[in-house]
């Protein structure tokens, strides 16, 4: 069965015992897991309707037993800066301080110290403008687990705008893992074996909307990560408790036991177009201090502890890699739990 988006997206119905991820050595024969039970503390409610993504939006979706694959065109293959490279982060693209000169800016808010057995939060979905083809902006979580050398182990999810990887402007639900900082392991959505989908109703990788809208709608979505206290797994649930699927333990080293650090926030590239600072926008383009309905934000962060239950987060740090930039400002209150404004223009008077 084959799905057209409204954008242009064909999604493809595919048996899920077909899926990539069963091409993997460690994975051959293999069938989808079962879901765990959630993280205690945490109040799920699954709605069938819940309609998030274009490609969604006559009603049609995949029929149980399948899961919807959005497929690769030759012209996001010739994009990419080596077929080998299509759908991997830049070697180069380290996590929080380590972005070095790669190009790699973040504002996160991050816990570290403790050992982490999953992450949860709710953000909103802007559409970022993008200025070069090789840059991107995206909104995440990662989990992460290793030294920042090359036994990085992570696990991410959020929404991205990658002009590169999908060929438009359209924020996308994105999934990412690696096991060696981002060099040979890993990639993208389900562009490698790797991560297991179980879920009929998303497709990675596709267009979610609404978006939110300046001095407009806010549209967020939730993320949680956690560890399966039975099988080692960590799996993925998106929105009001719908599972997507889950990154196998025999993936990971590090991350095979915990993770050691969680990061939540924005990441752009800056490839310093005619030498300036990119005028690629992070969150919704505006800075933090513009506060609700008008800069981007993550709230009710939480993490998973040793013993599968949800806790908010105490002792978050915030970090912005270059404040006049891009920046970021956390705060606590009784309805958002944890929570940080983000985000920026890029190329400003005080960003030259």
């Amino acid at each position: 069965m084959v799905l057209q988006s409204p954008d242009g997206d064909t999604i493809d119905c595919v048996p899920s015992q077909l899926q990539p991820a069963f091409d993997h050595p460690r994975l051959k024969g293999h069938k989808p897991l079962k879901p765990p039970p959630r993280p205690r503390g945490h109040n799920f409610t699954e709605t069938a309707d819940e309609r998030f993504q274009l490609w969604m939006s006559s009603g049609e979706s995949c029929p149980e037993g399948t899961i919807p694959i959005r497929r690769t065109k030759e012209e996001d293959i010739l994009r990419a800066s080596s077929v080998r490279r299509f759908g991997r982060k830049p070697v180069a693209a380290r996590v929080r301080r380590d972005s070095g000169g790669s190009g790699h800016e973040h504002a996160v808010g991050y816990v570290v110290g403790d050992q982490y057995y999953g992450a949860k939060a709710s953000l909103n979905v802007w559409a970022p403008r993008v200025t070069s083809p090789s840059e991107f902006s995206l909104s995440q979580i990662w989990v992460i687990a290793g030294s920042f050398g090359n036994d990085l182990n992570t696990i991410e999810a959020g929404w991205q705008v990658s002009p590169q990887l999908y060929g438009d402007n359209s924020p996308r639900f994105f999934t990412y893992w690696t096991t060696d900082a981002y060099q040979a392991t890993g990639c993208y959505n389900l562009l490698c074996s790797g991560f297991v989908q179980t879920n009929n109703r998303i497709a990675i990788g596709a267009a979610i909307s609404p978006t939110s809208k300046y001095n407009g709608g806010q549209f967020d979505i939730s993320l949680l990560v956690w560890k399966d206290p039975n099988h080692g797994n960590w799996w993925l649930e998106f929105g009001s408790g719908i599972l997507v699927g889950y990154w196998p333990s025999v993936l990971f080293s590090h991350l095979a036991s915990h993770a050691s650090m969680v990061q939540f926030g924005g990441e752009i590239v800056n490839t310093r177009p005619s030498g300036l600072h990119t005028s690629t926008q992070m969150g919704s383009g505006h800075f933090a201090h513009e506060g609700f309905g008008r800069a981007s934000y993550f709230r009710n962060l939480e993490i998973v502890d040793w013993d599968n239950s949800l806790i908010p987060l105490t002792n978050l740090r915030v970090l912005a890699d270059h404040s006049n930039c891009y920046d970021i400002q956390g705060g606590v209150n009784s309805v958002w739990g944890n929570y940080f404004y983000y985000g920026g223009p890029g190329r400003n008077v005080r960003c030259p």
